[in-house]
């Protein structure tokens, strides 16, 4: 009853939340994807290739991120959302409307930056900052809209795939994300405040005090963290980006593989909605050393899959990190370091994010260009996996300790 009631009285923020998270799909790397065998083909693309040019503008969207998801400290977010939902339908009509291979990498930094970068920045630090004794509860139930995405869209535009050219069906994307913006603004015609679960606006992280995004990456104990939390981005938008290819190397159709992401995105709703509740009782930074060993493990399955059903358990484990990745780090930046800062520290983070996101399609691409399919890789991609969570962990206790507080148990 207690949810039920935080569900009511909160559902216009909560709304507003998860119809960002849900539009940023257009931008994420599991929708452009999709369309990865149609766009090589049309513009004469290798794997290599594709993967090269979609790093490049991906990379140039996290350079830009550092820069543009401050502006969430001076601005609100129903100002920000509407212009970045309209940069985002403008980005899906050039991609419907580019015949230059030139202009890829320009378009899909369009992509990346308003969609991947902007739209779930903005619905992440916002939720962050609405909500204090149920950071973790908002967190999860507006990352709902990510969970939505995976698992409709890609069925849904396959599908269409059958029916429509490709390009027509980026025009569709186009008029999808106008269509959202009336919405989105009445939604946020009233922002909130978290005053009723906390006795100010802002909440201050380690050391009880608000750092500033220059403190944070000055520490090196930040950047010992980094691996861990680009892991996810990197290594799941590689295992999206390469889907086409996956398929063909399994021996499956490409229908066939995307049939399990409804699968991926019901147990990534349960891992977020069950982290989302375990952050608000024991803490982010208890779990953030736990949430990425499914993923070492589901990768290590998928490496030597052969059948549906084992593809399924190392698709379910992916999974389980990727609904913890939703609701955890977004949490964890604003319970480490404060609240007052968190829309430029979060920029950081987000652009990091980015980068993570760009790294793993390059380098898988060019792996299997170089005779090293997607399978073969993925034993290699555990150990990284397992080395990144070791320095994640001895990096948080240091940090931990600096700031005078005591280790976790």
């Amino acid at each position: 009853m207690a949810h039920s009631g935080f569900l009511r009285s909160n559902a216009r923020w909560l709304g507003a939340g998860g119809l960002l998270a849900f539009s940023s799909s257009y931008g994420q790397t599991f929708f452009i994807s999709i369309f990865a065998g149609e766009i090589q083909a049309s513009f004469s693309l290798s794997h290599g290739a594709w993967g090269a040019i979609y790093a490049s503008g991906t990379l140039a969207a996290a350079a830009v991120m550092v820069w543009l998801g401050a502006l969430t400290d001076q601005h609100r977010a129903r100002s920000l959302g509407p212009w970045a939902m309209g940069g985002l339908a403008c980005a899906c009509l050039a991609m419907a409307l580019n015949p230059w291979v030139w202009m890829l990498p320009v378009f899909v930094f369009a992509l990346r930056l308003s969609g991947q970068g902007m739209l779930s920045h903005i619905s992440r630090v916002a939720i962050a900052r609405w909500f204090t004794a149920t950071r973790g509860k908002a967190i999860a139930v507006s990352s709902l809209g990510f969970s939505i995405g995976e698992a409709l869209l890609p069925l849904i535009f396959v599908a269409l795939l059958t029916v429509a050219p490709w390009r027509e069906l980026w025009v569709l994307t186009s008029a999808l994300a106008l269509l959202t913006i009336p919405p989105l603004r009445l939604l946020l015609q009233t922002e909130r405040t978290p005053q009723s679960f906390a006795a100010t606006y802002e909440a201050t992280g380690l050391g009880n005090r608000h750092w500033s995004r220059t403190e944070v990456l000055r520490s090196p104990l930040f950047w010992g963290l980094v691996p861990g939390l680009i892991a996810p981005p990197a290594l799941i938008t590689a295992f999206f980006f390469q889907q086409v290819h996956l398929a063909e190397a399994k021996g499956l159709p490409h229908l066939e593989l995307v049939a399990l992401f409804p699968l991926y995105s019901a147990l990534s709703v349960l891992a977020m909605l069950s982290t989302g509740a375990l952050i608000d009782r024991v803490g982010s930074m208890r779990l953030m050393p736990l949430y990425l060993l499914p993923l070492a493990l589901g990768f290590l399955i998928l490496a030597g899959a052969q059948s549906i059903w084992t593809l399924s358990l190392g698709i379910g484990l992916m999974a389980v990190t990727a609904g913890a990745n939703n609701a955890l780090p977004a949490a964890f930046w604003a319970d480490s370091f404060g609240t007052r800062h968190l829309g430029a520290i979060k920029a950081v983070a987000t652009a990091l994010m980015v980068v993570g996101s760009a790294i793993g399609p390059l380098f898988t691409g060019f792996g299997i260009d170089a005779g090293f399919g997607f399978p073969t890789q993925m034993p290699w991609i555990s150990l990284y996996i397992l080395a990144s969570i070791l320095l994640l962990t001895l990096s948080l206790r240091r940090l931990q300790a600096t700031a005078g507080l005591a280790r976790p148990t």
